[in-house]
């Protein structure tokens, strides 16, 4: 097949650039800087801010994956709107017979985030081409690199103790980025999974202060984390994003993002992928393991 990867040199798109490749796949790799490009697939210019560069980096291609966003935007949800809508419309003036989309999960009718919210909105905008959509919905995907596992390894890692609000015991379901990544590439030409959302995740579900809780025990660390029972309210959630911010080296507009996303409930209740893509994920436990791997091969060839 030949595909096109968007932000294929992000956390997601590079490692699906990757496994593309080692399928045979043709992969053209849609970067906003070319010359620095050092990933698989052929680099192409591309930037969904700019309409008119997607026709060349869509033109022959079969299917197209979108893993772009704009949360360190104070304008994400405008912006990423604008972007799906033109990626859509150009992928369906290029010919392009499938769009394959790396969403978050959260119940339809839950009072979703900006974050979440603007999510679905690119789900629905990205077709309105024409061109069919698969969608796969996931939590918090861990992997060395991806922009929440890194606040909450970093979190563990940096604090000698934390007071945490009432989010952290609302429940998610993470999964290990070699079975996001595994899925992405399962569902790209299955007749079965056009026009379709999917949701995705490991066999494991936790609280948020579980899941730290977790792997705090993996590393060997003992972080005493003490939950303070306050609201999601606006100076609460403001503090929380500038002390995450601090802490765990992430952009403020892209931490307050995340957070505010943390009130809802992102476990699995739909199945239907098993169906179509039978696949065993990694536990929690695996997961936390290979990203701290990845981190530590990485930290060794610096």
């Amino acid at each position: 097949m030949r595909v096109l990867v968007t932000g294929a040199s992000g956390f997601v798109g590079g490692r699906l650039a990757a496994a593309l490749e080692d399928e045979g796949h043709d992969v053209r790799a849609m970067t906003r800087r070319v010359g620095a490009y050092h990933g698989a697939g052929d680099p192409v210019y591309g930037d969904v801010h700019e309409p008119p560069t997607l026709t060349g980096a869509l033109a022959g291609r079969d299917v197209a994956y979108y893993l772009v966003h704009s949360l360190d935007d104070r304008r994400f949800a405008e912006r990423d709107a604008s972007a799906a809508t033109a990626f859509g419309e150009a992928a369906a003036a290029a010919g392009v017979h499938r769009i394959v989309y790396l969403s978050g999960l959260g119940a339809d009718d839950a009072q979703l985030s900006e974050h979440l919210g603007s999510r679905r909105e690119v789900e629905s905008l990205l077709g309105t081409g024409g061109v069919p959509v698969t969608t796969l919905r996931a939590g918090i995907v861990i992997g060395h690199g991806g922009i929440s596992w890194e606040m909450t390894r970093k979190l563990v890692e940096r604090l000698p103790a934390m007071v945490v609000p009432r989010w952290v015991n609302t429940r998610c379901q993470p999964i290990a980025i070699a079975d996001v990544v595994h899925y992405l590439v399962a569902v790209l030409d299955l007749p079965a999974a056009a026009g379709r959302v999917f949701e995705i995740g490991g066999p494991d579900v936790f609280s948020y202060l579980e899941m730290m809780r977790r792997l705090a025990v993996i590393e060997g660390r003992v972080v005493p984390i003490l939950p303070a029972m306050v609201p999601m309210v606006e100076p609460v959630t403001w503090l929380s994003a500038r002390w995450i911010a601090l802490f765990a080296g992430v952009d403020a507009h892209t931490s307050r993002a995340l957070i505010d996303s943390m009130d809802t409930e992102v476990v699995v209740t739909d199945h239907a992928i098993d169906d179509v893509v039978p696949h065993t994920p990694l536990s929690f436990d695996d997961a936390v393991l290979a990203a701290l791997a990845d981190r530590a091969r990485e930290t060794s060839s610096r």
